[in-house]
């Protein structure tokens, strides 16, 4: 447990009622991360404040009304996950790459150039980060994050989302030991030859066809084969 004077401030507004906890940056940043799973060791002071530099705490029926409970714990759950942290420079820096890596791994795996149909590459991407300016939210899940990102970065980027639906046919000597590989991309169709060939209709994200081809390659040696049949 940090001391006071290494304490940050987690801040919750309510009905017009401003709260304020000291919590531990470490272990709060670790919760909201997900990498913490309880509430241990993250406040600093059992106290509800209305101004914490001041002093100034809050009545419980105040808390009451606010929260439904006076139970400190409680409390803070609920302004860890509805309130805002403050976190310290160098958390929100990590975090807010974090999620930037996470969102644009996204965009690569599931759009394409409309102009060519080709995937973008990651690095044009990350140019295109850069330029838009594109704001991004450190605790905001990724996927919810994606639309606006879009809008921002369409701009300057033209990208759309798009499946391919791909008919892949794997020799017999390769077939039982790439099942696994195709289900998990996703199989629409299965049909198992007389010969003992796998065929499978597939589909995947459009970004990771070239990823799609160089495992599957890798895995029989070259000779699977491959077919788009449906954009």
């Amino acid at each position: 447990m940090v001391s006071l004077d290494k304490a940050i401030l987690a801040t919750y507004e309510h009905s017009g009622e401003h709260f304020e906890l000291y919590v531990d940056p470490n272990n709060a940043y670790l919760y909201l991360d997900g990498s913490k799973k309880d509430l241990k060791n993250i406040l600093v002071v059992d106290e509800v404040f209305k101004n914490a530099k001041k002093g100034e705490r809050h009545k419980s029926e105040i808390l009451k009304k606010a929260f439904e409970t006076t139970d400190i714990i409680e409390i803070l759950e609920i302004i860890l996950k509805k309130g805002h942290v403050q976190l310290t420079t160098e958390q929100r820096k990590k975090k807010l790459e974090e999620k930037r890596k996470e969102i644009i791994t996204i965009l690569a795996r599931e759009t394409i150039d409309p102009r060519t149909k080709a995937p973008l590459p990651r690095l044009r991407i990350e140019n295109a980060f850069e330029e838009a300016k594109v704001h991004v939210d450190p605790f905001k899940d990724a996927k919810e994050q994606i639309p606006e990102v879009v809008k921002a970065l369409r701009l300057i980027l033209p990208m759309k989302f798009e499946k391919v639906m791909i008919a892949v046919r794997i020799p017999a000597e390769h077939a039982q030991r790439c099942y696994g590989t195709v289900k998990n991309y996703g199989i629409k169709r299965e049909e198992w030859a007389k010969s003992g060939d796998l065929i499978v209709v597939i589909e995947i994200p459009a970004g990771i066809q070239a990823e799609v081809y160089d495992k599957l390659n890798k895995m029989t040696g070259g000779t699977v084969e491959t077919k788009i049949i449906e954009r």
